[in-house]
């Protein structure tokens, strides 16, 4: 057995807060930072250790504050550095950790840097993107950006491309010009020094390219997969080594990478000696499962229980001993964990929301919980296209729907079960007018099922999903074999259940989680593993799991 080296951040559990969708404290329409200030105690009862905010620089929000004009300051929309300094401190007052999105492959071309960049060829600046020029009276090269579309942009008044792996409006750093790292590196130190405790760096395992040779074509895609030449390359390994020796190593911070990849890439980004990141987010069981459609993330694939069950296990396996992993199945770029992977019926939404969350909590990682999760919010599922915000929805409209390659009802469909603007609909916090979140129109739709799902009501009520989720976060702290246990797989070929031990020194913890809506049987014995710790049923059935049943029982030799 492995013997795993304590830290803190392994034993803390996360809450990620959508600032423009969590608390609007001055009526118009968009969640700010006073507005989460004035929920901490909310988040303080619920029992996390750390709070992530997404972006809160400075920004024109052409991706909702991922494309960054200003490092140094707030985003008007959401208050002043005044009001981020109060925030901080409220944290820092109650127990808890603060995390920045830092935002670093790329900027918004109105960053002060890109605006000398485009003036001229000779800028002093020119160099801190990445410029081109054409081919063959075309784009540099065939790869496709992330929204759908080609990852460059002709400009003018230069008569040369630039690249963006985002939107044209989130132009690409060029890491390659050690001035570029020297001012990141800078304004992480900044950060650093105003008290923050960590970041959770955005794309991460994209800002070394290495090359700009023509990417494969898939068959029916219209661009090329750059991917091999900017993807997890070791130049990126380099960069992060640097950041770790110039930054890092100078503060006790939690550092997670949005990498994606495998296994392999993540045991290298956390490695167990330190020298790059403490852990990275994989999106295997949450965009892999439809690797090989040629829409990509476009489709009601689904999420079999047989498919999430053997990524999430080989991620357990393969990391165990070797790297740290994050446990999640939702975020701001993800719909609702409980509309994906479980059941959102009136019926079902509170046992398979209780469901997911044993599953994930119980796991060998760091838990991160994606705000209105606690209190099983669902996906919004509009009709139109009218009702959508995000950039991604209509640049994947105007690639398959306006060129006749997809039916609208179709793409559609697959909107209502996927798209990102699911996971950020306002914050529920009570039956109140627009759910609380604001006194003015809100920035986006809220859900309608506000009026029974809110935190008001849940916090009101002993058997809700919010003080279950408290009961876990408890669980976790209170027992090592929870952080630092072994992970066992169990049943892997169960069509219903997903189970699970965790082992440390003589205790063995026992996980039993059905993920469907019919009683299953299940071959484990409750009885004989051991005391209770959490269910979301009050009594059982011998040799059975009642629909999204969940049963943690530890055994003391």
């Amino acid at each position: 057995m492995y013997t795993e080296k304590r830290a803190w951040w392994k034993e803390a559990v996360v809450y990620q807060i959508y600032p423009r969708s969590f608390a609007d404290s001055n009526g118009d329409g968009i969640g700010d930072l006073n507005g989460i200030t004035a929920h901490l105690d909310y988040l303080k009862t619920l029992g996390v250790d750390v709070i992530w905010c997404s972006p809160v620089y400075a920004s024109p929000n052409d991706d909702n504050g991922y494309d960054i004009s200003d490092y140094r300051a707030i985003m008007r929309e959401f208050g002043t550095m005044e009001d981020f300094d109060r925030m901080l401190e409220g944290i820092h007052a109650r127990g808890m950790k603060l995390v920045m999105d830092l935002v670093a492959n790329h900027t918004s071309d109105e960053h002060q840097w890109f605006v000398e960049s485009r003036k001229s060829r000779d800028n002093p600046y020119r160099d801190f993107y990445i410029w081109r020029d054409g081919r063959d009276g075309g784009a540099p090269n065939n790869w496709g950006w992330c929204f759908s579309g080609s990852a460059w942009e002709y400009d003018e008044a230069t008569g040369q491309y630039y690249m963006h792996l985002f939107s044209k409006k989130q132009p690409d750093l060029n890491w390659a010009n050690p001035k570029v790292r020297d001012e990141i590196f800078d304004m992480m130190t900044w950060w650093c020094e105003k008290g923050i405790d960590g970041f959770r760096m955005d794309v991460i395992g994209m800002i070394g390219k290495e090359s700009f040779e023509d990417g494969a074509v898939a068959p029916g895609a219209l661009y090329g997969d750059g991917g091999p030449f900017y993807q997890h390359t070791e130049t990126t390994h380099r960069y992060l080594r640097e950041m770790r020796q110039r930054v890092l190593d100078k503060y006790d911070l939690i550092t997670i990478g949005e990498a994606g990849g495998g296994t392999a890439d993540a045991i290298r980004y956390s490695n167990v000696e330190g020298t790059e990141l403490n852990m990275t987010f994989g999106f295997e069981h949450t965009d892999g499962i439809n690797d090989g459609n040629e829409m990509g993330k476009w489709s009601d694939h689904g999420s079999p229980l047989a498919e999430v069950r053997e990524v999430m296990n080989r991620w357990e396996l393969d990391l165990q001993g070797r790297a740290w992993n994050t446990v999640y199945m939702s975020n701001h770029d993800q719909p609702r964990q409980v509309s994906r992977f479980g059941n959102d019926s009136p019926l079902w939404r509170e046992k398979s929301a209780k469901m997911l969350g044993t599953l994930l909590h119980m796991m060998r990682g760091t838990p991160f919980v994606y705000q209105g999760e606690e209190l099983g919010m669902t996906n919004i599922y509009v009709k139109s296209i009218e009702q959508y915000k995000d950039v991604e929805v209509f640049n994947a409209w105007r690639q398959w729907v306006e060129s006749g390659r997809v039916d609208a009802q179709d793409m559609l469909r697959w909107y209502a079960k996927i798209a990102r603007d699911n996971a950020r609909t306002p914050m529920q916090w009570s039956a109140a007018p627009n759910a609380g979140f604001t006194t003015g129109t809100p920035w986006i739709d809220v859900n309608p099922n506000y009026l029974s799902v809110n935190a008001e009501a849940e916090l009101a009520d002993p058997d809700s999903v919010f003080h279950y989720y408290r009961k876990l976060i408890a669980l976790r702290h209170a027992h090592d074999v929870i952080v630092y246990g072994d992970f066992v797989p169990l049943l892997e070929d169960d069509p219903s259940v997903y189970a699970y031990r965790r082992t440390l020194d003589c205790q063995e913890l026992t996980v039993l989680c059905n993920w469907t809506d019919r009683t299953a049987p299940c071959a484990l014995s409750g009885d004989a593993l051991g005391e209770e710790l959490i269910s979301n049923y009050p009594s059982h059935r011998a040799g059975f799991l009642y629909p999204y049943e969940a049963r943690v029982l530890l055994k003391r030799a």
